[in-house]
């Protein structure tokens, strides 16, 4: 059925897409979140295994493991269980597998032609196609006009390559290094002066330099993460340029100050890494990029539930056509899931769910668990099965105390001559 490239991979996101468009307001962006992992595998004939490194090694220590790597889209959407808690939902997955090297007899001809593939097999390009793809699926709103697109990416993706190739309507927030050279615009040229015209002025201060600088104010805000607001201190310089980007696309630069923990209480005051954003739109406000940029960590959530619960990557099939087709079955139908979690939820009667856990009873999560979605599911499926009415089959345990000496059984014949030793 996937090795004859039955299964359309281009066609399986549409429903998906209209659906998330559906549940967004007209007027607000689209947040897609952007990223690749690696599904380890070990098979030497299954089509696109390469050694790669291992993103969980140690930092002193570089690893290599063999493995697919894959590419995927995930939009954010609200939960209608908490107006601030957003979910992300797959809308694109692609198999992204790198062109075998030629050997040392390779000719000329070949060696271009592996040159050409690497390029075309480029993480930036393949995500740049992909955006436009997805861009160009989605439903126009009510006036008429594309819907806006805030791209959310870390570092790996804030390069010439997805900068200088962004779609219009689309804005893109992703981490930058911290000693990136960032300039001013250059100042106009005196009329009547000879020479090409200077685009890139006077040296911007890095972003490190930008964290350090006592003469520029922390401003304070609220973000919500992880379930709670948090108050954290940033600071931003706008109307700047990056040779990277191009002199055409001012950029806004966003330094949120490292956070501070504690292990135990009473323990040392530690802190966290800083982070440096950069964000396409210098007019888009500040608080709006940072609390954007915070739900891009539910994509890592997707692949933790993507691998862990759903099993992706373990299926033992090798031909190209069906190492793309199946984890993107398995990936559309956990969008799916997700979406028609969504919509039952926000129903003026949500549907009666099975009970938690005596171990976690007393927690009241922001969100239902992707697990406790695919509990739902099967117990509707196996309550069907067995011709159990579904709400009957939600309650079916019970939650009554047994006695502390229950009645004694009487003795049965037909269990003395089964549990028998003969």
């Amino acid at each position: 059925m996937f090795s004859r490239s039955r299964v359309s991979t281009e066609n399986l996101f549409d429903g998906v897409r209209r659906s998330v468009a559906e549940l967004l307001p007209a007027q607000s962006p689209l947040c897609l979140a952007l990223d690749d992992s690696l599904f380890r595998k070990s098979g030497s004939k299954t089509h696109g295994v390469a050694w790669r490194r291992d993103p969980l090694g140690p930092k002193f220590q570089v690893n290599l493991i063999r493995a697919q790597r894959f590419l995927q889209f995930s939009a954010a959407v609200a939960s209608p269980e908490h107006p601030q808690a957003m979910r992300m939902v797959p809308v694109d997955f692609l198999h992204c597998p790198t062109p075998p090297k030629p050997g040392k007899q390779a000719t000329p001809e070949q060696l271009a032609t592996y040159r050409q593939q690497c390029r075309q097999a480029n993480l930036g390009t393949l995500a740049i196609d992909r955006l436009k793809t997805i861009h160009a699926s989605l439903p126009h709103g009510s006036n008429g006009q594309p819907r806006t697109v805030r791209l959310l990416v870390d570092g790996h993706y804030t390069n010439r390559t997805v900068l200088r190739a962004l779609p219009p309507d689309t804005t893109l927030i992703g981490r930058l290094r911290k000693d990136a050279k960032l300039c001013y615009p250059a100042a106009l040229r005196p009329d009547g002066k000879l020479g090409r015209r200077a685009l890139y002025g006077a040296p911007a201060p890095t972003p490190e330099q930008l964290r350090t600088d006592d003469s520029t104010a922390w401003e304070t805000m609220s973000v919500f993460a992880a379930g709670a607001q948090h108050q954290c201190r940033v600071k931003t310089l706008g109307g700047l340029l990056w040779r990277t980007a191009g002199a055409q696309r001012p950029l806004k630069l966003v330094v949120i100050a490292p956070l501070h923990y504690r292990l135990r209480a009473g323990s040392k005051l530690l802190y966290r890494q800083p982070a440096f954003l950069l964000c396409t739109d210098p007019d888009l406000d500040t608080q709006q990029i940072v609390q954007n940029y915070v739900w891009r960590w539910d994509i890592e959530v997707n692949f933790h539930e993507e691998k862990s619960l759903l099993g992706i990557g373990q299926a033992q099939v090798r031909t190209p056509a069906s190492t793309q087709h199946v984890p993107a079955l398995l990936i559309a139908s956990y969008a799916m899931l997700l979406v028609a979690s969504i919509r039952s939820l926000a129903q003026a009667q949500p549907p009666v769910l099975l009970p938690r856990p005596k171990w976690c009873a007393r927690s009241q999560p922001i969100r239902t668990s992707t697990q406790r979605i695919l509990h739902q599911l099967q117990a509707e499926i196996w309550g069907r099965g067995l011709g159990l009415n579904p709400q009957r089959f939600s309650g079916f345990p019970s939650r009554r105390h047994s006695t502390q000496k229950p009645q004694k059984l009487l003795p049965s014949l037909l269990d003395a001559v089964l549990y028998a030793n003969t």
